[in-house]
């Protein structure tokens, strides 16, 4: 399914997980460190410079915000682990990302972020260790990929593979904003994915016509 990425629009922005009304569509997540890129890749996915708001103050993305295109909402989840925020709201923004991932929602995919320069911290170990535990598909984004030197890059990939258990069964994509590295890869993951539910969709309405005959 060919979408039209520049249709993408903002759909709504929630505080808290109880205020988010039931799902109508399948969703895809991104998930990541506090300023690792996400709403730079999801401005970078639909073409679009300001759809996601990019700050270069860590931590701004305090609510999970929606964004729709044609059957799908794509999600963006808190930036989590940095450090200059209350208690208070690291709680709430765990409780966001938690709730919404523990969930029964039809989350399809989530895309889970880290900055390619740098070991994963803890944080992003415990959350793909959640992932992985939950059975969560999810693809593993390397971001910043341009800011690094080709030998850089060599080794932070090897070094990878110690740092991030059973990270070479994982589907891996570097992500570059600046190179676009990644972006046609990403976009085919998501038009696979609209595919899939437009068959199962179909298949759906097929057994409903069955039934009643």
């Amino acid at each position: 399914m060919k979408l039209n990425y520049n249709k993408a629009e903002f759909t709504a922005s929630y505080g808290k997980f109880s205020q988010i009304p039931e799902f109508q569509r399948i969703e895809i997540a991104f998930a990541g460190h506090s300023n690792v890129g996400k709403s730079t890749l999801i401005n970078k996915l639909f073409n679009r410079k300001n759809l996601a708001r990019v700050s270069s103050v860590p931590g701004k993305t305090a609510t999970i915000n929606f964004y729709g295109l044609e059957n799908i909402y794509f999600v963006d989840l808190p930036g989590y682990g940095y450090a200059k925020v209350s208690k208070s709201d690291k709680d709430r923004w765990a409780g966001l990302i938690e709730g919404y991932l523990s969930s029964d929602r039809d989350i399809r995919l989530v895309f889970m972020l880290v900055d390619m320069r740098h070991a994963p911290t803890k944080d992003d170990l415990h959350m793909i260790d959640y992932l992985i535990d939950t059975e969560m598909p999810f693809v593993l984004v390397l971001t910043k990929a341009d800011k690094l030197k080709k030998m850089e890059r060599i080794k932070r990939m090897e070094a990878f593979k110690e740092e991030i258990p059973y990270f070479e069964e994982m589907h891996v994509i570097p992500f570059s904003s600046q190179t676009f590295e990644g972006v046609d890869e990403l976009k085919r993951i998501v038009e696979e994915i609209a595919d899939d539910n437009e068959v199962s969709v179909d298949d759906e309405s097929e057994d409903n016509v069955s039934d009643s005959i």
